[in-house]
């Protein structure tokens, strides 16, 4: 048995069903099977293809493996509504209305898939895993989504079958709905050959009809359209019996919740892109833009002070934003941006942030954002990963004047008690760190110093350190003067003791 669970962070679903126009207004609920698998693969390739861990032939037989098989849902309580934008023409003066339907659902109601025949290999299951733990939407983008496994599967209410009729009591069971699933690999390659009879043939439809599952799974929706598919030819048309009230508004009580998302993910795009020394400068830039954004989404007087760091209450104990700039691959530039609230962002604020569009500089430097994901700070893994070790990339400079008993080390111990994490055990000093590949820096190489005057600086030299807890710890880490922007972040190196 194979359980999944899907929790919807925006309280939103939306998916337009591929044989429908976007302006019906109509959803696709539950996410179709073959959404889903598109949805692992481009997790895939947007986020673990290049750190190592698993192999191409690995995906390729954990797609097969979920496509040989109808799964099962435990729909949570739902209902159907849109949105209408009225878009401006080229013609001055006139609009166009557009219809942006979507499932409404609540934002900690978790929506259950089960394969239940279905047992996964030891490497393909850590890989499922893994997938899960950084996927950032499923369905439109703005379907932010949790994804994780489950140990029991929950009650399904949505399985496949064709009969919305009790053949012995005349009664209505259920809604039939008709879902795109995945084909198996065999019925998928007995399909190509019935297609690519001859060089013509092939000429006009390889591209779309790729030999392996996967990457038919792959091939981008406007490709097929273009070439007159009426159908995902990877994908095939099963009959569903929901509940026939899945869609149905019903009464609910609402009650006060902690704010769910607290890490916001973005992806930085520029050429050049700025370097991993300068991340004190992009962290800056990065809080700039989110202030003045929300002077413009909420007015002027009403910036969070989650994001501007002023007006804070005496016992915040760096509760507010920290912009975290990032290299995701080690190639020593700058390419995502993680805006991490440890108190999490309330709806207005994430409205805020998100319109956060691009950075620039007075030298007329620009980098486009992008959103790459939202929710808790699992979202990225190289920063997070529960680790008992931990190592500079970035320098850090101590926030107290160095005195006869309070040296560096004894300010980091200070910090992490005052900050509510476990004291390190033991604590080494560095000289260099890796930069990219084979470029090693020494503190000098990193820009240290805030754009804003009158700051007390205690340390312009900065320090690079080795931490060891008794415990895993989870990150985000960052510590030090000015660890809000970039500057004394901290990676994990391992997940056991050494």
């Amino acid at each position: 048995m194979l359980a999944l669970s899907f929790t919807f962070p925006a309280g939103r679903y939306h998916a337009t069903p591929w044989d429908r126009h976007v302006n019906e207004g109509a959803v696709a609920w539950p996410p179709e099977p073959w959404r889903i698998l598109r949805a692992l693969i481009a997790t895939w390739h947007h986020k673990l293809k290049h750190d190592g861990r698993h192999s191409d032939a690995t995906l390729q037989a954990l797609i097969e493996s979920l496509s040989t098989e109808l799964p099962e849902y435990s729909l949570p309580a739902a209902s159907h509504s849109h949105t209408r934008h009225y878009l401006p023409q080229f013609a001055a003066g006139r609009t166009s209305l557009v219809f942006d339907a979507f499932t409404a659902v609540d934002r900690n109601d978790p929506l259950g898939v089960v394969w239940p025949q279905l047992t996964l290999p030891t490497d393909q299951r850590a890989l499922l895993d893994d997938l899960l733990s950084v996927m950032g939407y499923l369905g439109r983008a703005e379907s932010w989504v949790e994804a994780r496994t489950l140990e029991t599967a929950p009650p399904a209410n949505c399985l496949p079958g064709d009969c919305a009729l009790d053949t012995r009591t005349g009664e209505v069971k259920g809604e039939l709905v008709t879902l795109y699933a995945p084909r198996p690999h065999a019925d998928y390659q007995a399909l190509r050959d019935r297609f690519l009879v001859d060089k013509k043939a092939q000429k006009k439809l390889g591209a779309t009809l790729p030999e392996s599952l996967l990457d038919a799974l792959s091939v981008d929706t406007g490709d097929l359209r273009k070439l007159g598919w009426s159908q995902p030819p990877a994908a095939r048309k099963v009959s569903y019996l929901r509940p026939i009230d899945a869609l149905r508004p019903r009464p609910t009580i609402h009650r006060a919740v902690a704010p769910a998302v607290m890490a916001v993910n973005f992806i930085l795009d520029g050429k050049p892109l700025p370097r991993v020394e300068d991340s004190l400068r992009i962290g800056e830039l990065m809080r700039v833009a989110t202030m003045g954004q929300c002077k413009r989404v909420l007015g002027e007087g009403n910036i969070p002070p989650l994001f501007s760091g002023h007006d804070l209450p005496a016992d915040n104990r760096h509760g507010h934003a920290f912009y975290l700039p990032w290299d995701s691959n080690a190639d020593g530039w700058l390419d995502r941006m993680l805006v991490y609230a440890p108190l999490g962002m309330s709806d207005a604020e994430q409205r805020a942030l998100l319109q956060v569009k691009r950075l620039w500089d007075h030298t007329g430097a620009e980098w486009q954002l992008s959103l790459e994901g939202s929710g808790s700070p699992g979202i990225v893994p190289p920063l997070t990963r529960p680790s008992v070790i931990w190592e500079s990339t970035t320098p850090y400079l101590h926030p107290w004047h160095i005195k006869k008993r309070f040296s560096i080390e004894e300010q980091l111990r200070r910090e992490c008690r005052e900050r509510g994490i476990p004291e390190p055990i033991a604590i080494e000093s560095r000289a260099e760190v890796e930069v990219g590949k084979g470029r090693m820096r020494r503190p000098i190489h990193f820009h240290r110093f805030r754009n804003r005057r009158g700051l007390n600086q205690p340390d312009r030299s900065g320090s690079f350190w080795r931490l060891t807890f008794a415990e895993p710890l989870t990150g985000p880490l960052a510590l030090g003067f000015a660890c809000h922007y970039g500057l004394g972040m901290f990676k994990p190196v391992s997940t056991s003791r050494k």
